[in-house]
């Protein structure tokens, strides 16, 4: 809680209490699509918390059906563990702006691509020290070709894999040579 005279910056979904799950004064008829993109922006993947699920590319499509918004959603594996997480989040995320019951549709195909993560997720991955991927999922490793790996601590590309499971099945560990620091790397799947 903000002391008196300072302001507090948490967003609306922070400072909902159970009661509090729909405003009184909520007019969902009156967002636009792009608003409640901008909303799911606002949605952290639980297991990497520096990105949205927007900028990891797991929302798929925003629509009304009829007076029903609906949200695509694919997981990035069909056995991620934080998939009915993630929905639950979007879904609380979309009752806080006044939907009260905002359809979440579970999408598995086309299969989530790492190719669908933002730039700006990548960036954001990069700073929160895990290596984003690299290329595309062209799946080149399955044929031995490796990829070379920029250490997000320091910049070296001279860095070795430690194990093919970091802290999530869709990272593999890594270690710089350089400056000696582990790191996840995103998986390029």
């Amino acid at each position: 809680m903000p002391q008196p005279g300072e302001s507090d910056s948490r967003s609306a979904v922070d400072i909902l209490i159970a009661s509090d799950r729909v405003p009184a004064n909520a007019r969902p008829d009156l967002l636009t699509e792009d608003d409640i993109w901008a909303l799911l922006e606002e949605v952290k993947d639980p297991e990497v918390p520096a990105v949205s699920v927007v900028e990891l590319g797991i929302v798929r499509a925003v629509r009304w059906d009829g007076k029903e918004l609906s949200i695509d959603v694919t997981p990035t594996y069909s056995g991620c563990p934080a998939t009915e997480l993630i929905e639950e989040l979007i879904a609380e995320a979309l009752r806080a702006a006044g939907f009260r019951d905002p359809k979440i549709n579970q999408v598995l195909t086309p299969a989530w691509t790492t190719d669908w993560i933002t730039d700006e997720g990548k960036e954001k991955l990069r700073a929160f020290g895990i290596a984003p991927p690299v290329g595309s999922s062209s799946k080149m490793s399955l044929l031995g070709e490796s990829e070379v790996l920029t250490c997000p601590h320091c910049g070296s590309q001279e860095t070795e894999r430690v194990s093919e499971f970091g802290s999530t099945a869709c990272k593999a560990l890594y270690r710089c040579k350089e400056c000696l620091e582990p790191f996840d790397y995103f998986k390029c799947i």
